[in-house]
């Protein structure tokens, strides 16, 4: 762990000095903390001392400064302005005449609003801050995911209370996680929810990770790439008819909690796709200015022609993707998360519109792995040789598994 954040220590440096503005004042307040964190972690007796230093460095004091010091970055600003347009006219996106630059364009899918809300009822200061629900959201989300993942119940296992609170504040003070939230970024309760369906699926609890991933793709197109892998693997290790119930579920759940965060999007279908899909994909006339030296947007940057071939080889890619998926169907959640991380990075070197944040998906499914100790050298199929054939109980039961834990 001193290693980990001894990298971290090494990122944060890097930031600082090749970038400028927010990333800047982050890196300024991480650097340091990290840094006393792994030297805390490498030669002290305890594990909280270093990890209370981390976190306080590279999310609290750089949070409180950016929501107090600095002006609103674009994604607080983003879902500040679609919340209150939704609760004035049922719908967060802005009719295609008053696209007017691309601050005005909306990439974000209803339910990402609802951390707007509250400073749009009227809480001011950073009580108001979509930055402080998005924060709140994804430490609880983290929490249970972890609590979901301990060997023994929470109750009467101190070890697994210990456990759960310090992967849950590793987490949280990993670049990764920490970075985005302070900045208001919106991907860390997208991906805290993605681990929440890991650890429900771990214990095969399939209806709870369905809506997991239902809430997570009503608030951002990233996390529908989750429910086709997931189907797959309940296909090969149940039936066909759970994967089938799966997926229905999941998007009958995204498209209700849609309409229910967002009732009057539909009236205004262009709208809805210029700014969901067109601008995302840097489609419409006012391009995103999200931008970073990889392969999509080095040829997107080549003309027209460029900007088809990117989208060409990201069609090629999916392919690829699905191929190897149905060949060698993944069989548990840490299979899943295995793919989902390849699947990822391959997805943003790719595409046209992209930039290095994105990474945080498979970096953050990569350290899911480790935290939760996944052995690779345990094959697929010995695991599955114990694991039940069929669904006990859809919604499950406290203390169920069906997978072994590894020795």
């Amino acid at each position: 762990m001193a290693a980990w954040f001894g990298a971290f220590t090494i990122y944060a440096g890097a930031v600082a000095a090749f970038t400028g503005h927010e990333d800047r004042a982050w890196a300024v307040f991480a650097f340091g903390c990290y840094a006393l964190s792994a030297i805390l972690l490498r030669f002290g007796r305890r594990w909280w001392p270093g990890l209370a230093v981390a976190l306080a460095g590279a999310l609290i004091a750089p949070f409180a400064w950016l929501a107090t010091q600095e002006q609103d970055t674009a994604e607080v600003k983003v879902i500040g302005r679609a919340a209150g347009h939704v609760l004035k006219y049922g719908t967060p996106y802005l009719p295609t005449s008053q696209l007017q630059d691309w601050r005005s364009y909306n990439p974000y899918l209803p339910v990402m609003e609802v951390f707007g809300l509250p400073r749009s009822a009227g809480l001011h200061g950073i009580a108001g801050d979509p930055r402080v629900w998005t924060s709140l959201a994804t430490l609880a989300l983290l929490v249970i995911a972890f609590a979901i993942m301990a060997p023994h119940g929470l109750r009467g296992c101190a070890d697994c209370r210990d456990r759960v609170v310090r992967l849950t504040v590793i987490a949280m003070a990993s670049p990764v996680i920490a970075f985005p939230l302070a900045l208001g970024i919106t991907d860390p309760p997208v991906i805290a929810l993605i681990c929440v369906a890991l650890a429900c699926v771990s214990r095969g609890w399939v209806g709870r990770a369905s809506l997991a991933v239902a809430i997570a793709c009503a608030m951002k197109y990233t996390a529908w790439p989750v429910l086709p892998v997931f189907a797959v693997m309940l296909w090969m290790r149940y039936q066909a008819k759970a994967a089938a119930g799966f997926a229905g579920t999941t998007v009958g759940m995204a498209a209700f909690l849609a309409l229910l965060a967002a009732p009057d999007a539909m009236a205004q279908p262009d709208s809805l796709v210029q700014n969901t899909v067109a601008f995302p994909l840097g489609l419409t006339h006012h391009k995103t200015p999200a931008a970073s030296p990889l392969p999509g947007h080095l040829l997107s940057e080549l003309g027209p022609a460029g900007h088809v071939a990117a989208v060409a080889l990201m069609g090629v890619a999916a392919v690829a993707f699905a191929a190897w998926l149905l060949l060698r169907p993944p069989l548990t959640h840490q299979s899943v998360a295995w793919r989902l991380a390849v699947g990822y990075a391959g997805m943003f070197l790719l595409a046209p519109a992209t930039r290095f944040g994105y990474f945080a998906y498979p970096l953050c499914l990569l350290g899911w792995l480790v935290l939760t100790n996944y052995q690779p050298h345990v094959h697929a199929e010995r695991a599955l040789a114990t694991v039940p054939r069929r669904l006990s109980h859809w919604w499950g039961r406290p203390g169920e598994r069906s997978e072994p834990s590894t020795p």
